[in-house]
């Protein structure tokens, strides 16, 4: 037997004690889980220990995004029902019962080695499965430390520990592989390549699709505050998350004045040298390196010798381009504080250049729109996004990074996995939550037959071509 082999075993084992929980039982070992990671000094720890080993966002942030991510996560479970009858419907006879899938193979990314595994640990126990996480190699020590924590938080609450595993060190494709193949679900985030391997691994398989987030700001922009949102949400965690903005979309009659409010907020717009200097060690043929991902303004300053007095101080840098695709690496996503700035005629060509820029890359995740805070303008320039653009959220008047994966001041799910649809290659286009944790059995009881007529259901067809 493999070491994979013996953790599913030992998973399959765990699971089937923890599915004779009922629905208060299930949700006590939430709260404890949750606390693994929402008590601060091990919320501290993790935040340290992240930053320390993969050399990737700021600890302060990622103490923040642990604990708002997991609160927010903890609150959509707490009214969630999960076990036995979760819905019941006399009109129709169908009555719903909640059903783990079993063992869910969890893989996640070195920017959130914390949060993203907890999300996922506490979506699958709320389903009353068992879950083993597939870190990155560079996250591995995070997630293991969590586990620990996890741990303990499962003894005081008589839970079997098998139901959360980490694949132990070092972390291979290898073992990834073999742990994709065995598990009964697998829920993917991270590098496109692991998305790819999760969806053919011939396993029942979530992943989400690639980030390239652009926002749109027009002329009728509150112009200072939509400059603090992206400033706050390009700048959180150096920009480690797929919904932070890689791009800002401009219209012409206001395009000086954003320019200024953005420059205002902290943004410093490179010149043509600084430019390539940052181009030349940011990408290698046209490819992103790693070199200056989620590194904060200051390091990338050095590390591309930017030339600009201003360059050491500023919180984000800004570059003019005019084209997209492979021809201009910086239309695709930087995961750092980069901000690629385009100038547009009107909302209508903000549209055009957005498509063509998704088509490269980015289909499917999400687009903001900076506009009028409420009204008809806002309403009705949010409806055409939604009904034009290949995306899955339109995020309206908000710091993108912050509410595209669930807000306290929004209604999405919280989450770190985001769907892309079809339009990113991915089977759904939800924020990842609970439900694609649970299986669903229908109990179908018989109803009073109800037959409609042909002429009824297709009065409209008849009207306009009458039938002989």
């Amino acid at each position: 037997m493999t070491v994979v082999e013996s953790i599913i075993e030992r998973g399959r084992i765990a699971q089937k004690v923890y599915e004779q929980y009922n629905q208060a039982q299930v949700d006590l070992v939430i709260e404890a889980v949750a606390w693994a990671i929402l008590e601060p000094q091990r919320n501290q720890e993790l935040a340290e220990l992240a930053v320390h080993d993969t050399g990737l966002g700021d600890v302060a942030d990622k103490f923040k995004k642990n604990f708002r991510k997991t609160l927010g996560l903890v609150r959509d479970l707490s009214h969630a029902k999960t076990v036995g009858v979760i819905s019941e419907d006399l009109k129709t006879g169908l009555t719903e019962y909640g059903r783990p899938v079993g063992v869910v193979a969890a893989i996640t990314p070195s920017t959130n080695p914390g949060a993203t595994p907890i999300n996922k640990i506490l979506n699958a126990l709320k389903c009353r499965n068992a879950v083993v996480v597939a870190p990155s190699p560079k996250g591995q020590s995070t997630c293991a430390r969590l586990i620990e924590f996890v741990h303990a938080q499962l003894d005081l609450v008589n839970a079997p520990r098998d139901l959360v595993q980490v694949l132990p060190s070092p972390i291979t494709k290898d073992a990834t592989n073999e742990l994709m193949r065995l598990a009964d679900l697998v829920v993917a985030t991270g590098s496109q390549a692991n998305i790819r391997a999760a969806y053919t691994c011939g396993t029942p398989a979530f992943g989400v699709g690639a980030g390239n987030v652009l926002v749109i700001i027009d002329e009728y922009a509150d112009l200072s505050s939509a400059a603090s949102k992206i400033l706050q949400s390009k700048t959180f965690d150096n920009a480690t998350s797929c919904s932070s903005e890689n791009g800002v979309v401009i219209c012409a009659q206001i395009y000086e004045q954003a320019i200024s409010a953005l420059e205002s907020a902290g943004g410093l717009m490179l010149d043509a040298a600084d430019k390539k200097r940052l181009h030349d060690v940011m990408f290698s043929n046209g490819k992103l390196t790693s070199t200056l991902t989620a590194q904060s303004a200051a390091m990338i300053a050095e590390r591309a010798q930017l030339q600009n007095p201003k360059a050491k101080s500023a919180k984000f840098f800004m570059v003019e381009e005019t084209g997209f695709g492979p021809s201009a690496p910086f239309s695709g996503e930087k995961l750092s504080p980069v901000l690629t700035v385009w100038k547009v005629a009107n909302f209508e060509a903000a549209q055009d250049l957005i498509c063509n820029v998704y088509a490269y890359q980015g289909a499917g995740h999400s687009v903001g729109l900076h506009t009028a805070q409420s009204g008809e303008v806002m309403e009705t320039r949010a409806a055409t996004l939604a009904q034009q653009l290949p995306v899955a959220r339109i995020i309206v008047n908000q710091a993108h990074a912050i509410a595209t994966g669930g807000s306290f001041e929004n209604g999405l799910p919280f989450s770190l996995s985001m769907g892309c649809g079809t339009w990113g290659k991915n089977n759904f286009s939800d924020n990842m939550n609970y439900r694609h944790y649970l299986n669903i059995t229908r109990v179908v009881r018989p109803i009073a037959e109800k037959v409609p007529k042909v002429e009824d259901l297709l009065k409209t067809y008849f009207t306009r071509f009458p039938q002989a």
